[in-house]
């Protein structure tokens, strides 16, 4: 594991923000230090909102989750009346997690310690024997509204579960704005989920899956086999925390070779600082990436896929379609894996070049990062 000093993070963040025309990446210790990987623990993953989960596996109240944003462990609740909350999970009495598996915990989180217990709302409700022999008395000057769970800002877009640790991140509103503003006419309500694809944990930093899906430099070269979508056809997205790219193609060269087994259609790549990986396919589908960072170098990856349009696809197409973007994927896990690799090398610590045409959505992304751990 990579170690460097705090100072030589800001050092080479600033070479990296004064860069002259042709932009370099991001030094490599971005990708590699132990010391940045806490630094984005610490502040960009708190402070940000963070896609952690998909609704829809929430289904039933008293469904509960476990997640984790950076180091702090988070649980996910499905309420009586619905609605999904997120708590710090930890029991107040002696600090313990209190959900470690994703369960349906009925009408109380129990901490399996003590059985200290609080209601789906995080309103501590028991606390047995805390004063001594009688089981439901309470020691003098201890009020349990005061000591329910402590809440965690939590907001649901359609399927997808976002959460700010911090309390300091942008009204949600806002960071969804730039995204939904170029899905004008896509109704969320009618969309029907096709299936998830758990594509395990790829040996790779997270800002390399981030900044492959970004850039349209790549498509025509990586992915000549599973898509039909000629660079010259793509342009990029850049507005504030939103960046990405599109491609409008003819409907005469949309369709590719007609087997389904390419993707050849007009296509939106956007995303969300810092992780949130929303992709729009005309006429009829749109996936999201969950990703996961578990440290420098490793990444869990899980993909939802949806049609758009109410249709319900059956079995075999559901899973020709699934196949389609595992294929895909994987050519991109193969590159994201030689992109880590390559910060090895002492070539890389200038962090190379960027396309000032293809690119230019990667190095904002990368501005975002510099910003968020300085």
């Amino acid at each position: 594991m990579t170690l460097i000093t705090t100072d030589s993070i800001q050092q080479g963040l600033e070479t990296f923000r004064n860069a002259d025309t042709i932009k370099r990446g991001l030094p490599p210790f971005a990708y590699t230090a132990e010391d940045f990987w806490e630094a984005e623990k610490d502040r960009l993953f708190p402070n940000s909102w963070v896609l952690v989960g998909f609704a829809h596996e929430m289904a039933n109240p008293g469904d509960a989750m476990p997640v984790n944003v950076g180091d702090n462990p988070i649980v996910l609740v499905r309420n009586r009346d619905n609605s999904i909350k997120a708590f710090h999970n930890v029991c107040r009495h002696r600090c313990l997690k209190l959900v470690d598996k994703a369960k349906n915990v009925g009408r109380m989180l129990k901490c399996p310690y003590h059985a200290w217990a609080y209601g789906l709302d995080g309103e501590l409700r028991t606390t047995p024997y805390f004063s001594g022999t009688d089981p439901l008395a309470a020691p003098e000057g201890f009020d349990p509204k005061e000591h329910g769970l402590k809440e965690v800002r939590c907001e649901v877009l359609h399927d997808w579960i976002f959460v700010n640790v911090s309390g300091d991140a942008q009204p949600f509103e806002e960071f969804t704005a730039p995204l939904l503003e170029r899905l004008t006419g896509l109704d969320f309500e009618n969309a029907k989920l096709v299936g998830v694809i758990d594509l395990g944990v790829v040996d790779t930093n997270w800002k390399f899956l981030m900044e492959n899906f970004i850039e349209p430099y790549h498509v025509q070269f990586v992915h000549s086999s599973t898509t039909d979508q000629p660079l010259v056809d793509h342009y990029t997205v850049i507005d504030g925390h939103c960046q990405g790219s599109a491609v409008d193609l003819d409907e005469s060269d949309e369709g590719g070779d007609g087997s389904g087994n390419t993707l050849a259609v007009s296509s939106r790549y956007l995303t969300l600082f810092p992780t949130f990986v929303f992709g729009r396919y005309f006429p009829d589908q749109m996936g999201v990436h969950l990703n996961v960072p578990l440290g420098p170098n490793k990444t869990l990856q899980r993909r939802a896929i949806y049609m758009t349009d109410g249709t319900e696809l059956d079995a075999e197409a559901a899973e020709k379609l699934k196949q389609l973007w595992i294929d895909v994927h994987k050519e991109d896990h193969d590159i994201c894996v030689l992109l880590q690799e390559g910060r090895k090398s002492a070539v890389s610590e200038d962090g190379g070049v960027l396309s000032p045409h293809w690119e230019d959505s990667v190095h904002n992304f990368q501005k975002q990062v510099a910003d968020a751990v300085s």
